[in-house]
């Protein structure tokens, strides 16, 4: 996809979603979150590509991102698998609740309650410490 070819896929899709626009509907605006939606669909697609390394690691890296907050992670460990798989794939892989559903193997509605339910169970069992910085560097 090159530079050229962008505003035509954001047409594009406007044209192939112009039947399911509502009468009285504000079309500039409903342009806009196409065009928007496909600007993002560019850079979560260039966020994907590999890295080039000089060397393979022997080891891979570490299973959890580097973090300060060790408690954030032990209440994340400690919800139930369902919903810790539901808030990864969807805060941490930004996944939607289709495809969410898709890996669990689950339906769509069942992916929403399992993210939501799983906030829920860390916003009561998870107080963040606001005295700390937020990306200290350990030595």
């Amino acid at each position: 996809m090159t530079p050229r070819t962008r505003p035509a896929d954001a047409f594009l899709a406007a044209l192939e979603a112009y039947p399911r626009l509502r009468a009285g509907s504000d079309i500039r605006a409903w342009l806009v979150t196409i065009a928007h939606r496909k600007a993002l669909d560019i850079l979560r697609r260039r966020a994907r590509h590999a890295v080039p390394v000089a060397e393979v690691p022997q080891t891979p890296g570490g299973t959890e991102p580097a973090v300060a907050d060790e408690p954030l992670w032990t209440a994340v460990r400690a919800l139930p698998d369902k919903q810790r798989h539901a808030v990864a794939y969807r805060y941490v892989a930004d996944l939607a609740y289709a495809d969410i559903a898709a890996v669990l193997g689950t339906s769509e509605a069942a992916a929403r309650r399992n993210a939501a339910d799983g906030i829920r169970a860390l916003r009561r069992s998870y107080r963040p410490r606001f005295d700390a910085p937020l990306n200290e560097e350990k030595p």
